[in-house]
């Protein structure tokens, strides 16, 4: 059987790697930077406007910037960013922030130079062209920096489009962890819970492949010792280079295999009730990982071991270590007291909305066990009936 892998073209790594984003947009032939900026960076306490600015003077590369985006990137969003690419004459585009500044920089690349391209067209396109990209993440979540995929809101649905095209991977990927020093701890949590459910989805997923399980281990390895360290003191900056590269690799290894139904529902989730995506998915990891313990229990019992190396026991043994690892750290978060907020007073009434916006979305057919109807109901009941034990204030 033939396996592909597809990852960025280069990746750089370690601390201070920010300086290096100006000869890698020289090395691709950039004379004009668009720089999709995430608003919370442009300022104190990290200043990236400033500092770019000082990085790009030094090889005479002229730079627009790009922060007037709230949120995850819509339609509209997209359209104003581009409208502003093709007046500033940008060759390359520069994406600094979290996955919503990513994405956004995914769909300007592409939507600059294919006016007349349909989101629901990309995945089904043989060639597409786009303007050179570079990613320089600042949060540890998404992987979209090393990913073929993209989430663009469609502004009139509210339906969350999510294309993919290799033509999305990054040409670039710049990890500075030194910019990931002042995410806030609850920031640091849902974004590492989304990375570790990249990475545990790629692994079990049926379309995982003999390459991209060897990114999904490592990142599995990095992520389950880095998170903790990470929310707990932000300014281990070790904590955040492995929470770096763990999310790198976990967006690759989801990007060649896939992630499943915990995306599928958290996506539908987050959509519905404007849920952050981390947060969102970290609510329904716990009960699509106990949906599917039975049938991919070789799998989660070669997690329990990367978890903990001395573990022993039956293989359903060892596989409910892993449910339980996440159920702990989903305490330790205090996810469930943030999902409650979000969810308490309106969820069991949008249930069956839920069930079918997740049936429609990807991740349902590489799911361990394809889901019907009442499986992701039931799912949706339990995360219902776990957050209805906590007060909201």
């Amino acid at each position: 059987m033939i396996q592909e892998l597809n990852l960025p073209g280069r990746i750089f790594h370690g601390a201070g790697s920010v300086e290096k984003v100006a000869d890698a947009a020289a090395g691709l032939g950039a004379n004009h930077l668009f720089v999709v900026i995430s608003p919370s960076v442009l300022g104190e306490p990290l200043n990236l406007a400033d500092r770019l600015t000082k990085i790009f003077k030094k090889t005479n590369l002229g730079m627009t910037l790009f922060s007037e985006y709230k949120g995850e990137p819509t339609t509209e969003h997209v359209r104003a960013a581009v409208n502003n690419c093709k007046e500033s004459q940008a060759d390359c585009i520069v994406a600094v922030g979290g996955g919503s500044a990513i994405d956004l920089a995914k769909a300007v690349s592409v939507m600059t130079i294919n006016p007349d391209l349909q989101y629901q067209e990309i995945a089904r396109k043989k060639i597409i062209k786009r303007l050179p990209l570079i990613t320089v993440p600042t949060t540890a979540g998404t992987g979209s920096e090393a990913t073929k995929v993209m989430v663009i809101t469609e502004v009139d649905s509210g339906i969350k489009l999510n294309p993919g095209h290799p033509v999305l991977i990054p040409d670039i990927a710049i990890l500075d962890p030194e910019l990931a020093l002042t995410l806030p701890n609850s920031f640091t949590a849902y974004t590492g819970m989304d990375a570790l459910a990249h990475a545990m989805e790629a692994y079990v997923s049926t379309k995982a492949t003999v390459l991209s399980d060897y990114f999904a281990i490592k990142a599995i390895t990095l992520i389950s010792k880095a998170l903790p360290s990470a929310h707990n003191n932000g300014s281990d900056l070790e904590a955040r280079e492995n929470m770096l590269l763990g999310s790198c690799f976990a967006g690759i290894a989801f990007s060649n295999s896939s992630t499943n139904l915990a995306h599928a529902a958290g996506r539908a989730l987050g959509a519905r009730f404007n849920i952050p995506h981390g947060l969102s998915v970290a609510l329904l990891l716990p009960y699509v990982i106990q949906y599917g313990l039975k049938v991919s229990q070789e799998r989660y019992a070669t997690i329990a071991k990367i978890l903990n190396p001395d573990v022993d026991g039956s293989k359903e043994a060892m596989a409910k270590d892993v449910l339980n690892f996440v159920l702990n750290l989903n305490e330790q978060f205090q996810v469930w007291e943030a999902g409650a907020l979000y969810l308490k007073a309106k969820l069991a009434n949008e249930i069956p909305l839920l069930v079918e916006d997740a049936l429609a979305g990807n991740g349902i057919l590489t799911n361990q066990v394809i889901p019907v109807y009442k499986d992701i109901e039931q799912i949706y009941q339990k995360l219902f009936n776990k957050i209805s034990e906590y007060s909201v204030c």
